[in-house]
């Protein structure tokens, strides 16, 4: 009877003519686009840290997908030297615009336009304005010659772009890190991805790209949050870029950039969307995930075979398998009973690993059933709500689902209470970090969705399990405000963006959804994975007070990577997706600023292959999340079921764990100052039009060259060296680039070609441990990689890896000058290891001794590869110099 109740109001807030006819608007032409009459610009006050000014329509509007709004409002901020804002709004009317509560706008410092590095020009009729770089006379973004276009539900802006223009970000995507820039069309609406297929939108939504020149690097990033689709062309040799949006304001944040160090566009950048969050030390360490554990004899068991092929795991995981019925906050009675996954989680803490589970958004909806975490987010109101004050209605895993509100003043309240109470360490799942997905938020409700009863029927939702349950006595472990007065159409909007599922609500939550704030699920539709991400990582703070934790989402937007990591989604085991996870990886970590990002090693969907899962096994090593994980109607793929993957395994994560301090400390300085952690070539090299388009090799942390071998069957790999030193990693022999390919053959499949950067000092563990717990014991000893000149220099940043608030920390520098390495920092934090030896790398003959603190050391000399080792057995506490 509730059931019937409920669908007949179901029925009527939906409304079934919305959804089942989707109309779709016509592509109009750009010409009659760009033919619009626009507006001019009146009533034009300037100061010295910005202007003001009035947009009225210049004469009778296309009126294209709605009526064109008569006047606007101009407001351009010389925030920075380095970053103007510009925002054009209605001000007739309050329109949505991305919540200050998710987005936290920049400090504007209201800084004199005479001393800005960019600057904004503009012609009053009709109205146009760019954006050029003072230094160089260059013009980095221009409207000239394409209309504005401002309608209720539909915005359009277009700039002009210099010839063979190189175009990065504007994701999430699966092009190739270097934008093609014709018939592109980027599409910004987060939406459930299986299979991340090239060319729709996925799961998060960055609106921000960076060109690259060689006379400087800027960037432009529109905060907008409604869907839009982003354009480029290439018309008779003209490059344009397209921003067509369907609500929201104009919100540009142009950043300047430098003309020599791309990085400093990221740093520039991080100011706008937050710096990157820091995460646990046991965070870089390899993780193990599956979607398909029948039970805990399954988790347990990889557990063990782990540590029997001596391939060190950190952290174990687990998919919604565990869950009774896939209802989160609960763990399956026969198949994952409490008491043995609390035996599981204590044997991983007891050998010094870590242990994390899914947790979804959606809860489901069972009003009449003892289910406490609906029960209790019912009693407090915390559900997105229909049209008529009802519980809007999904279909996800466990059946018929609601989701939570995360506008809702008391969701925190819910959801601190539901992480507290499942995985409260002494009656529930003690986790060490969390794992968020299905946010964007996903449905699998079929349009109209009128009766999603009976779809979870049809869908067989929850799905049965297909396995016995073990016996329970198995022995394991023995070896802001509302809309006021909108009209607007929600569901089908005149303007339709190139949604890959089709209608806006296909596969997700109703878009005409309002939230307890009175916004609508229209606008925050893109904001729902974050702020999930921001509740859950509060949440975890929570119950683990003062720890750093680890948070990993599926959909993100952009000031993410302030408090979570990210995965890019259910990738398939295809060697096209091995190679196309370099460029995701480099959009969101040298980009977007959501810096710890990996995807599935070895493929999530289909079967993957012995040599692919090799390759994958060996490229994974080098992102900064290192995840096995794949999905439950695929063959098992864990590293240790082949020789080959385990010896590819082991040998890649030899050189990460032994590298993982020198990539901590590349974290930490992201935290610091949003220096990236991982670089394309250009970032290095931005004056060497050859690296502009490569990304299948990059920089992991400053100074060390991945250049993954990327074909089938293949043992060789063409590579580009630019002009400058490397040295091979394993030989530590120089290699003299030439700004040309050179060839590596007999790379065989447990092998990855790595290079260290000349002019660095690498801090290294002497050698790789089972555990990061265990390698934080070990030895250290530092590689000086020397450049042309004989020059040097290198950082390493240690706390307890664990804490938020650190009462010690030691910072060192390295510099190598006049064969002569000084240690130096402040040694607050005792790290009690030592420093074993340092090598010193392409000296051209053996020097007569080597002398650290006026003590000669004992050394040797490796003529062939140009290696000089210096032995040194002196704690690490304290600054020193070696001589040779």
């Amino acid at each position: 009877m509730w059931a019937a109740s409920k669908l007949a109001s179901l029925r009527v807030v939906v409304g079934l003519a919305l959804i089942q006819a989707t109309a779709f608007a016509a592509n109009v032409d750009p010409t009659v686009l760009d033919s619009c009459p626009g507006y001019n610009a009146v009533n034009v006050k300037s100061k010295s840290s910005g202007l003001t000014a009035d947009l009225t329509l210049a004469s009778t509007g296309c009126n294209l997908y709605g009526k064109d709004i008569q006047e606007l409002s101009l407001k351009v901020v010389y925030e920075t030297e380095d970053r103007i804002h510009v925002k054009i709004t209605d001000p007739s009317r309050k329109r949505y615009e991305v919540p200050e509560s998710v987005f936290p706008r920049p400090e504007n410092e209201n800084a004199n336009s005479k001393d800005a590095n960019i600057a904004f020009n503009y012609t009053t009729s009709p109205f146009s304005f760019s954006i050029y770089r003072k230094s160089t006379k260059e013009v980095l973004f221009s409207t000239a010659s394409h209309a504005i276009i401002f309608e209720p539900q539909y915005l359009r802006v277009k700039t002009n772009l210099p010839a063979n223009p190189n175009i990065y970000g504007l994701g999430e995507h699966t092009q190739t890190f270097h934008l093609p820039t014709d018939n592109t069309t980027l599409t910004l609406w987060s939406r459930d991805a299986y299979g991340i297929p090239v060319g729709t939108n996925l799961y998060g939504n960055h609106p921000v790209y960076f060109e690259h020149r060689t006379t400087g690097t800027h960037a432009v990033f529109l905060l907008n949050s409604n869907g839009m689709d982003i354009k480029l062309n290439t018309t008779n040799g003209a490059s344009t870029l397209e921003y067509n949006a369907i609500g929201g304001v104009l919100d540009f944040y142009f950043l300047a950039g430098s003309e020599n160090d791309p990085t400093e566009v990221a740093k520039q950048y991080a100011e706008i969307v937050g710096l990157p969050a820091e995460v646990p030390y046991w965070s870089f360490g390899l993780h193990q995930c599956r979607f398909g554990y029948q039970n805990f004899v399954d988790v347990a068991n990889v557990i063990v075979k782990y540590a029997a092929a001596k391939i060190p795991l950190e952290t174990m995981w687990t998919d919604i398998d565990y869950m009774d019925r896939r209802r989160i906050f609960t763990v399956d009675p026969k198949y994952f009973p409490m008491p043995r996954m609390r035996e599981i989680v204590s044997y991983l803490h007891a050998h010094q690993q870590k242990f994390i589970l899914m947790t979804d958004p959606a809860v489901p909806y069972l009003p009449s059933a003892d289910y406490a975490p609906y029960e209790h987010g019912h009693a407090l109101d915390v559900f997105l709500k229909a049209g008529n004050g009802s519980e809007s209605l999904g279909v996800v895993w466990p059946g018929v689902t609601v989701y939570p509100d995360w506008f809702h003043p008391k969701i925190a309240q819910w959801w601190n209470s539901e992480f507290a109470n499942f995985y409260s360490p002494s009656t529930g799942l003690d986790i060490d970090g969390a794992w968020i997905d299905m946010n964007e938020p996903a449905n699998f409700c079929n349009l109209p969705c009128d009766d999603p009863f009976q779809q979870a029927v049809e869908q067989n939702m929850p799905p049965p399990r297909t396995s016995s349950p073990p016996d329970p006595n198995t022995p394991i472990f023995t070896n802001s405000s509302g809309q006021v007065g909108r009209r607007d159409d929600f569901l089908n909007p005149p303007y339709a963006i190139n949604n890959a599922a089709g209608a806006l609500s296909s596969k997700t939550a109703f878009t005409n959804v309002v939230h307890a704030n009175g916004l609508v699920e229209y606008d925050t539709h893109n904001l729902y994975g974050t702020m999930m991400s921001v509740a859950t990582r509060d949440a975890m703070l929570a119950r683990r007070p003062g720890k750093k934790t680890l948070i990993i989402t599926r959909s993100t937007f952009a000031g993410a990577g302030a408090h979570v990591g990210k995965w890019l989604g259910d990738n398939m085991s295809k060697w096209e997706h091995y190679r196309v996870s370099i460029a995701g990886m480099l959009a969101f970590a040298s980009i977007y600023q959501v810096p710890m990002v990996g995807s599935d090693i070895c493929g999530f969907a289909d079967n993957t292959t012995e040599t692919l899962c090799a390759r994958w096994a060996s490229l994974g090593a080098f992102y900064p999340f290192m995840r096995n994980h794949n999905a439950d109607t695929s063959i098992s793929q864990e590293f240790y079921l082949w020789p080959s993957v385990a010896d590819s395994a082991r040998n890649a994560i030899d050189i990460r764990y032994r590298l993982i301090d020198y990539l901590y400390t590349a974290f930490h300085q992201a935290h610091l100052d949003g220096t990236p952690v991982l670089h394309p070539l250009w970032y290095k090299y931005p004056k060497d039009a050859n690296t502009f388009p490569i990304d299948l090799q990059f920089f992991f942390g400053d100074s060390v060259l991945v250049s993954p071998v990327t074909e089938e069957n293949s043992t060789s790999v063409a590579i580009y060296l630019p002009k400058d030193t490397f040295y091979d990693f394993n030989t530590l022999a120089p290699v003299q680039g030439a700004g040309a390919k050179i060839t590596l053959d007999n790379v065989n499949f447990t092998q990855i070609p790595v290079h260290i950067k000349s002019g660095v000092v690498l801090p290294l563990r002497v050698r790789s441990q089972m555990t990061t717990t265990e390698l934080r014991k070990t030895d250290f000893e530092l590689v000086v990689a020397q450049d042309a000149n004989g020059n040097a220099t290198g950082h390493l940043y240690v706390d307890d890896g664990d804490s938020i608030e650190q009462k010690a920390t030691t910072t060192v520098d390295f510099k190598f000058s006049k064969n002569k390495l000084t240690v130096s920092g402040k040694f607050g934090y005792n790290l009690g290891v030592k420093v074993a030896r340092v090598r010193f790398l392409n000296v051209q003959a053996a020097p007569k001794q080597a002398v650290q603190d006026g003590k000669v050391c004992q050394s040797s000399y490796d003529a062939k590869n140009k290696v000089f080792d210096v032995t040194l057995d002196r704690p690490f506490n304290q600054g020193f110099v070696v001589q040779i």
